[in-house]
């Protein structure tokens, strides 16, 4: 197994994560168990949830899962803070001082654990200044409740401006930021690769085979198989926005390589996302544990020039055939 360090830490983690933004969803307790625990066997040291995936459930089945098999200290525990746990307190929400501090502490209940490695600010929130989610942050970790903290679908510039802050106020910097990056929305390489290179951030992205369009389960002209993400595409004005050709103009290219790799789409997908050098680990989301024995196969593949040239041309460095995030939450932080 290869290991990356976490940004500039001296942290090791595998090329692929297992999120489990699916457990306490659509994926019960013992299929969860189970996923984890297969994930682990494969050397997979990388696990990242979030007190949103229903509203605490995901996490207290991944605390769950690993207080089964004793292995929570062999783990790199990600989780992440922001989204509302309550519909009408509109302080249960959000990057303020109080909301971080009262979720960490739920958080940590949930996941059975003492301490969470990596703690993420879920999403960015313009009226509420940086230094007090950082001051909040910083007094985690001097607490000993957080080992690291780091970003989710923040632009280049709110990173920028996070790692400024820190300097500035002697607060503990941001490690990483975890943006949503695959084949159909490669608009994070413009700016936000580049900034992470330079400042020695870890890039984790979220989505990488597009929120299963690039998964080889949809054909072109076809209705989507029961069961899946995109069932209802002809009722739901959200899954029209991303289920379009152009999708299917980058599957068309995909075969080919999966078919020269003995692989899968999703597969070819994981594995492009890895090869980026710009990229520590990416977040696979399985749903079921036949989900994830195939996209542990990623990691036995490795693209060549042709393959990625090909990928290349149907779908330009820095461009944008689908983009999965404002069909669910507005406009994109890195659009330019």
């Amino acid at each position: 197994m290869e290991y990356r360090n976490l940004g500039r830490t001296g942290v090791k983690v595998t090329p692929l994560c297992l999120g489990t933004m699916t457990f306490g969803a659509r994926t019960p307790l013992e299929d969860a168990c189970a996923i984890v625990d297969r994930a682990l066997d494969a050397e997979i040291n990388f696990i990242d949830t979030a007190n949103a995936y229903s509203r605490g459930k995901s996490e207290e089945i991944t605390g769950e899962a690993l207080h089964r098999n004793g292995k929570r200290d062999k783990i790199i525990l990600a989780t992440k803070v922001y989204a509302a746990m309550d519909d009408k307190d509109l302080n249960m929400r959000g990057n303020s001082r109080r909301h971080i501090i009262n979720e960490c502490e739920a958080s940590l209940r949930r996941l059975k654990t003492d301490y969470i490695d990596l703690y993420q600010v879920h999403r960015p929130q313009s009226d509420i200044p940086i230094d007090e989610s950082l001051r909040a942050l910083d007094d985690l970790i001097r607490s000993g409740k957080v080992r690291y903290i780091g970003s989710s679908t923040f632009a280049a510039w709110q990173c920028v401006e996070s790692l400024w802050t820190s300097e500035k106020l002697g607060l503990n910097r941001f490690i990483c930021e975890q943006p949503p990056y695959n084949i159909l929305d490669r608009r994070v390489e413009r700016e936000l690769f580049p900034m992470a290179r330079t400042f020695g951030y870890a890039i984790i992205p979220w989505s990488p085979i597009g929120g299963g369009l690039l998964s080889g389960k949809y054909t072109r002209g076809e209705q989507p198989p029961s069961n899946t993400r995109f069932e209802k595409v002809s009722e739901m004005e959200h899954l029209q926005y991303r289920y379009k050709d152009a999708v299917f103009d980058v599957c068309d290219v995909l075969k080919p390589i999966a078919e020269k790799h003995s692989a899968t789409i999703a597969q070819v997908a994981l594995a492009w996302t890895i090869c980026n050098p710009a990229v520590t680990s990416s977040i696979m989301g399985p749903r079921t544990l036949e989900q994830l024995e195939d996209n542990l196969g990623a990691l036995n593949i490795k693209l060549d020039k042709e393959d990625l040239a090909a990928i290349d041309a149907v779908s330009p460095p820095g461009g944008v055939k689908v983009g999965y995030y404002e069909a669910d939450f507005g406009p994109h932080p890195h659009r330019i």
